[in-house]
């Protein structure tokens, strides 16, 4: 078995209330928006079907939605491969994610509790000593957990679905960040910004704090890439 197709079925979750062919899709969109099949690595069709015990029918599914998302692209004498992601493609998702978290984030202000505010807090709270401990693997869960409660709170399902989505394509330039001391802090200081901004229901300073969250965090991930780019990573 290829180390793609491994990786490809690691994500395959056959338990959920979903067609196979969306099952299939959503483990090839993973491994591939994840970073854990490389650009350039070729898709065999039939491999992955006789791995996966599936028909060829869900494998086609699959690269038809991927090649509208943007992730993979057929090569004349090649097959199909994976695609490399591109700086115009960190700036448009970094823009459309701007404006999903403004309104995820003033709409969730406008609607919490005390209560919730005292969660999220103590979430923060978390956050800043596992950074203390150096504790990246749960840093990592921690920053998912602030966005996430951010969502859930703002009350917008079709919104959360959306970023959700959206966000898994920058999780491999995520990793660099993360790994990066300075950046890291910084980071923990702007989630904190943030809080102080909701709980006092500052609308145009959380506004600042965000596109300059985000702004940071395009520009990192756009060296980042320019790196790996350099190396052939």
């Amino acid at each position: 078995m290829g180390r793609w197709v491994a990786e490809v079925l690691k994500n395959t979750d056959l338990s959920q209330n979903k067609t196979l062919n969306d099952i299939i899709y959503e483990a090839f969109f993973k491994t591939i928006a994840r970073g854990h099949m490389p650009a350039g690595a070729r898709i065999n069709e039939k491999e992955y079907a006789e791995v996966l015990n599936v028909s060829r029918t869900p494998i086609r599914y699959a690269m038809k939605m991927l090649e509208k998302d943007g992730l993979i692209e057929y090569v004349p004498k090649v097959g199909v491969v994976v695609k490399k992601i591109t700086k115009s493609d960190v700036v448009e998702i970094f823009m459309i994610r701007q404006a999903l978290d403004l309104l995820a984030t003033v709409t969730a202000m406008k609607r919490m509790s005390e209560a919730d505010f005292d969660e999220l807090d103590e979430l923060l709270t978390l956050t800043e000593n596992a950074n203390q401990a150096d504790s990246v693997e749960q840093i990592s869960q921690l920053f998912k957990d602030f966005h996430e409660f951010i969502y859930d709170k703002c009350g917008m399902t079709r919104l959360k679905e959306i970023t959700t989505k959206m966000k898994e394509y920058l999780v491999r330039l995520r990793g660099f960040s993360l790994n990066n001391a300075s950046r890291r802090q910084l980071a923990i200081e702007q989630h904190r910004r943030i809080y102080v901004a909701m709980r006092n229901q500052d609308e145009a300073q959380l506004k600042k704090i965000i596109e300059s969250h985000l702004n940071e965090s395009m520009q990192f991930s756009l060296k980042t890439l320019e790196q790996e780019n350099c190396t052939g990573g």
